[in-house]
C-alpha cells in the first residue's frame, strides 16, 4: 500500500529534520511584542526568521533536502525555478557543502534578485517571461543534466525542514493557544500544522494568503477565485499551491483567512516602526490577519512567523510614506484660488498658524476646468497628527477656500 501524504510529513520527520540542520541555520529568537500586543489585544509573539543569513525561513527546507541526496546527486548537482528566497537559501546551503545549483528565474525578475541569488553561489539561469515558463524549463534542464529538482514548497523533506520553526516556537513560547502562518504554496504552513497537532492538539491553525492570491484557500475550501495583481506579499502570491501540502493542510489546519493590500502594508509598517526590524509582505501577513480580525483574536495567545525581510527598498519607503498619509501625518491638500498676487501667502499664513509644514507645492493653471483666472495648488505637507490636519482644513475652509483631501486607495 502507497504512503499517504501525511504519513510522510509527522512530528518525527521534522524533529530529524532540526538535528540535520542544527548549527547550519540561526536559530532565531521568539520574543513576546508588548506594543503590538496592547494594539491588537491579543498577546503576540513573532518569531523572527528573517534574522536568517538569506533573511527568510526557505534556508531550512532547502538544507534539510540537500542532505537528503545521494553522493552521485550532490556531484551532479540540483535545480530549481525560483525567483525569492527559496533560489537563495538553495544557493546558499548548495555553495557551503559543494553542490552545483542552479536556479531557473522568468526574465522579468528584478535584477536585484538575480544579483543576490548569484552572490550566495547560485548558476541563474533567465529563461521565459512568466514563473511557469521558468518552472517548464527547469523540469527541461533537470532531465537533460541529470539534475535534481529540489521543489520550493511541495516536497515532504523540504516541508519538514520548514516545521522546524514550529519546534524552535514552542519551546521559546509554551503557552501559544494559536498560530497565524503565511501560505503561499503551503510548505511552511504544512510543517508547523504538523508540530502544532503534534504537541499541541488543541491550538487553532490558521493560515493567512493574500486577498490576490487565494490559492490554497479557494483549493480547501472547494472554490474557484481569480489569482493576480501585484501584491505587496509577493513571497505568497502563487496560483498553484502544492499538492502535497494542500491535503496536509486539508487535514491539519483550522482555517484560511484573506488579508488585503492594506492591511499587509499597515503590518509592514509597524514592524519597522515597533519592532525596529524590516520584513516582507509576505512576512508580515500574519499579522495583517490579526490586525483585519481584532475579535476572532482578541485575548488569545498568538504566534507569528515573520518568515522573510527580503522587500526592496524603494517599496519599503512608499509603503512607509504611504501609511503615514493613511495616519494624517503626510498629506496632499488640493486648494483652488484665485491667480491674483498673494494669494498663495495668505494660505501659507493658515499653515504656519497651525504649525503644519509644508514639504511640496504644486501649481496647476493649464490642464484644469477652472475659469482662466482659477488655478489648483497641490501642497504636500507634513502633521503630528490626524486631529492637527483636520484643524487646518476646517479652518481653511471656514475662510471660503475650497480644500479636498487628495486620498490613497
Amino acid at each position: 500500500m502507497s504512503e499517504k501524504p501525511t504519513d510522510l510529513l509527522t512530528i518525527d520527520t521534522i524533529r530529524a529534520a532540526a538535528k540535520r540542520i542544527e548549527g547550519a541555520v540561526v536559530r532565531t529568537p521568539t520574543m513576546h511584542s508588548i506594543t503590538l500586543s496592547e494594539i491588537t489585544g491579543a498577546e503576540i509573539w513573532l518569531k523572527f526568521e528573517n534574522q536568517q543569513f538569506t533573511a527568510a525561513y526557505k534556508e531550512r527546507g532547502a538544507l534539510n533536502a540537500l542532505l537528503h541526496l545521494t553522493e552521485e546527486q550532490r556531484k551532479r548537482g540540483v535545480i530549481a525555478a525560483s525567483a525569492g528566497n527559496h533560489s537563495q537559501g538553495l544557493s546558499y546551503h548548495g555553495r557551503r557543502l559543494g553542490v552545483p545549483v542552479t536556479i531557473v528565474m522568468p526574465r522579468p525578475t528584478p535584477t536585484v534578485k538575480v544579483m543576490q541569488t548569484e552572490s550566495v553561489g547560485g548558476n541563474v539561469v533567465l529563461h521565459g517571461e512568466t514563473f511557469d515558463d521558468a518552472y517548464a524549463h527547469a523540469c527541461k534542464l533537470e532531465k537533460e543534466l541529470g539534475l535534481t529538482f529540489v521543489h520550493p514548497f511541495d516536497e515532504p523533506n523540504v516541508a519538514a525542514g520548514q516545521g522546524t520553526v514550529a519546534l524552535e516556537m514552542f519551546e521559546d513560547a509554551p503557552d501559544l493557544d494559536c498560530i497565524v502562518t503565511p501560505i503561499g504554496g503551503g510548505g511552511l504552513l504544512s510543517g508547523m500544522a504538523t508540530v502544532a497537532r503534534a504537541l499541541k492538539p488543541d491550538m487553532e491553525v490558521i493560515g493567512v494568503q493574500a486577498e490576490l492570491y487565494p490559492s490554497m484557500y479557494a483549493k480547501i475550501k472547494g472554490q474557484k477565485l481569480d489569482c493576480g495583481g501585484d501584491s505587496l506579499a509577493e513571497g505568497i502570491s502563487v496560483k498553484e499551491p502544492g499538492e502535497f501540502t494542500s491535503q496536509i493542510i486539508a487535514e491539519r489546519v483550522d482555517d484560511i483567512l484573506l488579508v488585503s493590500e492594506n492591511y499587509l502594508e499597515k503590518a509592514v509598517s509597524l514592524l519597522l516602526q515597533i519592532e525596529k526590524t524590516v520584513v516582507e509582505g509576505a512576512g508580515a501577513a500574519g499579522l495583517a490577519a490579526v490586525l483585519a480580525n481584532p475579535e476572532k483574536f482578541a485575548g488569545r495567545k498568538i504566534g507569528l512567523v515573520l518568515c522573510g525581510g527580503n522587500i526592496d527598498t524603494r517599496l519599503l519607503a512608499n509603503v512607509l510614506l504611504r501609511d503615514l498619509a493613511r495616519s494624517g501625518r503626510l498629506a496632499r491638500l488640493r486648494i483652488t484660488l484665485q491667480d491674483r498676487p498673494g494669494s498663495l501667502f495668505k494660505v501659507m499664513r493658515e499653515f504656519d498658524n497651525h504649525n503644519v509644514n509644508i514639504i511640496e507645492i504644486y501649481h496647476q493653471r493649464i490642464f484644469t476646468s477652472l475659469p482662466a483666472k482659477g488655478l489648483i495648488t497641490d501642497i504636500e505637507c507634513e502633521a503630528r497628527d490626524r486631529e492637527q490636519l483636520d484643524a487646518l482644513i476646517e479652518s481653511m475652509r471656514l475662510k471660503g477656500y475650497q480644500v479636498n483631501q487628495v486620498e490613497l486607495n
